[in-house]
C-alpha cells in the first residue's frame, strides 16, 4: 500500500496476573518477546512507524519491540484509564497525520499480516472504523458485534447484552483499524460515564456512527486473536505457534515423524529433504541445510548443520557449533564453538569446544578436547585425516596435524605433527598373580570387619 500507517501497540499492562518479575510481552513465544511477534506481523501489513505504548519495564520492552526497519517512538502511560486513555497515550504520534492507524496490543504474538491488511484495505475504501473480531463455539465474557446490512452497529458487553445478543458469536477481538485522519477527533469523543469511570476504545464504533460515519468488523481466526494473561495461556499459544511453525515447515519439503515433539524458535531455518526424529529442540539461530538428518533427542542451539550430515540421537550442539557436509556428530556428543569439517566423524560421548576439526577425520568414543583453564579459553586445531583414539584428552592450546594418530587413552599436552603417532600415556606392566593376591587381601579386610 502506498497509504502511510501508524501501528498503535498497546503494551503498558501491569500484568500482574502472570506473576513474573517481567512485563507481560516480555515472555517469550517461539524464543523470542512475544511483543516482537507482534511488530513483525505489523512490517508484514506494510505500517510506516510504531507508537508503543509502556508502563512497566518500559525501557525492555521498546528494546524487544525495535526493528531497524521502521521508527518506532515510546510513549509512557502513567495511569490506567480504560484502552481508550492508552491509545490517546499516543495523541503525540496520531497527530502527525498518518493515512491509517492500526490498534493492536503487544500481548497478542500470533496475529498475522492478513486480517491487518483487510483492515487497512477497508479504510482505503472509505470506512472510517474497523474492528477485527472472530467467530467462537463459546462467546461467553466476550465483547459481541452488532452487525446490521453489513455495517457495524455496536459492540455490547456481555453485562449489558440482551439474551438474544448473548447469543451472538461474531465477537470482538480487540484489534482495530481508525481513519487516520478523524482519528483524535473520534478518540477525544470517548467518555468515562461507566461504572470504572474508564474510556473505553469499543465506543468509538456508536461515536463514530453518530457522526455519520461508517464502522463494519472483519474476521480474522479466533487463535490469531488470542491474548496471554497467564502462564497458562502462554504455554497455550506457544502450542499453537509451534504447531503452525511446523506445519510451515512439513509443506516446504522437511519430514518430521513426530512433528508433535519437534520444538522451533522464530528464527529455525531448516532445508528440503531434513529428516527430524521425534523429541528434536531447536534453540535461536539455527540453520539445517537440505538432506540432513537430526536423530531423536537432540539439542541444537546457535548450530549451523550444513547438507548431508547428522547430528544424534541424543546430541548437543551449542552456539558456534559449525558441522561440514556429511559430518557426523553422533550420541551423547556436545560441540560447541566448534568447526567440524566435512565428512569428519565425531561419533560417541565425546566433548568438542573451542576447536577446529579437519576433513575426514575420526574423533574416537570418550575423546574431550580440554577448553578451559579455569580463567580462559583455549582453541584445539586437528588437521585433516587425522585418527584420534577413545578416551583421549587434547589439552589445549595444541594442535594435531594432518593424517596424524592419537594413541587411545592418550593426554596430549604438545602439538603433533603431521603424520606422527602420540602416546601420551604411561606404559602398561604386567604383574602375573598380583590380581589373586590383592582379591585374597581385600576379601580377609572385609571379614574382618564384620566381626
Amino acid at each position: 500500500m502506498t497509504r502511510t500507517c501508524l501501528a498503535v501497540i498497546l503494551a503498558a499492562g501491569e500484568s500482574t496476573r502472570m506473576n513474573s518479575s517481567m512485563s507481560k510481552v516480555l515472555h517469550p513465544v517461539g524464543g523470542r518477546p512475544m511483543i516482537a511477534h507482534v511488530v513483525e506481523s505489523l512490517v508484514d501489513a506494510g505500517i510506516s512507524s510504531v507508537a508503543l505504548v509502556v508502563g512497566r519495564d518500559a525501557d525492555q520492552v521498546t528494546s524487544a519491540a525495535k526493528r531497524g526497519d521502521i521508527e518506532i517512538s515510546a510513549f509512557l502511560q502513567t495511569e490506567r484509564l480504560g484502552t481508550g486513555h492508552a491509545v490517546l497515550a499516543a495523541k503525540e504520534a496520531i497527530a502527525k497525520g498518518y493515512d491509517d492507524i492500526l490498534v493492536v496490543f503487544g500481548d497478542t504474538p500470533l496475529i498475522t499480516a492478513a486480517p491487518l491488511m483487510v483492515a487497512r484495505k477497508a479504510l482505503a475504501e472509505g470506512t472510517d472504523v474497523v474492528v477485527i473480531g472472530f467467530q467462537t463455539a463459546d462467546p461467553s465474557g466476550y465483547g459481541r458485534l452488532i452487525v446490521e446490512n453489513g455495517e457495524l452497529q455496536a459492540i455490547r458487553e456481555q453485562k449489558d447484552a440482551s439474551e438474544e445478543e448473548k447469543r451472538i458469536t461474531y465477537c470482538n477481538g480487540g484489534l482495530m483499524a481508525i481513519n487516520g485522519k478523524k482519528a483524535l477527533d473520534l478518540l477525544g469523543k470517548i467518555g468515562n460515564a461507566n461504572v470504572k469511570g474508564e474510556y473505553y476504545l469499543t465506543d468509538i464504533v456508536e461515536i463514530v456512527r453518530a457522526s455519520g460515519g461508517t464502522a463494519i468488523a472483519v474476521e480474522a481466526p479466533e487463535a490469531e486473536l488470542m491474548g496471554c494473561n497467564n502462564r497458562a495461556e502462554l504455554a497455550l499459544i506457544e502450542a499453537v505457534w509451534q504447531k503452525r511453525r511446523r506445519h510451515e515447515l512439513m509443506v516446504s519439503g522437511v519430514s518430521m515423524i513426530a512433528p508433535e515433539t519437534v520444538f522451533l524458535a522464530f528464527d529455525t531455518e531448516i532445508g528440503q529433504d531434513v529428516m527430524i526424529e521425534p523429541n528434536v529442540v531447536f534453540g535461536p539461530g539455527v540453520t539445517v541445510e537440505s538432506g540432513a538428518v537430526i536423530h531423536a533427542f537432540s539439542h541444537l542451539e546457535g548450530a549451523h548443520v550444513s547438507a548431508g550430515a547428522t547430528v544424534g540421537p541424543y546430541a548437543r550442539l551449542r552456539p558456534g557449533a559449525n558441522l561440514g557436509r556429511d559430518s557426523k556428530v553422533g550420541n551423547f556428543c556436545e560441540v560447541k564453538k566448534a568447526q567440524i569439517g566435512a565428512g569428519a566423524k565425531v561419533n560417541h560421548l565425546t566433548y568438542i569446544g573451542d576447536a577446529f576439526v579437519g576433513e575426514k577425520t575420526n574423533i574416537g568414543a570418550g575423546t574431550i578436547t580440554c577448553n578451559y583453564d579455569g580463567v580462559n579459553k583455549h582453541v584445539t586445531r586437528i588437521g585433516a585425516n587425522a585418527f584420534i583414539g577413545s578416551n583421549s584428552s587434547l589439552v589445549a592450546p595444541v594442535s594435531v596435524g594432518d593424517g596424524a594418530l592419537v594413541a587411545s587413552g592418550s593426554v596430549v599436552t604438545e602439538d603433533v605433527p603431521a603424520d606422527a603417532v602420540a602416546f601420551g600415556r604411561a606404559r602398561q606392566e604386567i604383574k602375573p598373580g598380583r590380581a589373586k593376591i590383592l582379591r585374597e587381601r581385600y576379601q580377609a579386610e572385609k571379614a574382618a570387619r564384620k566381626k
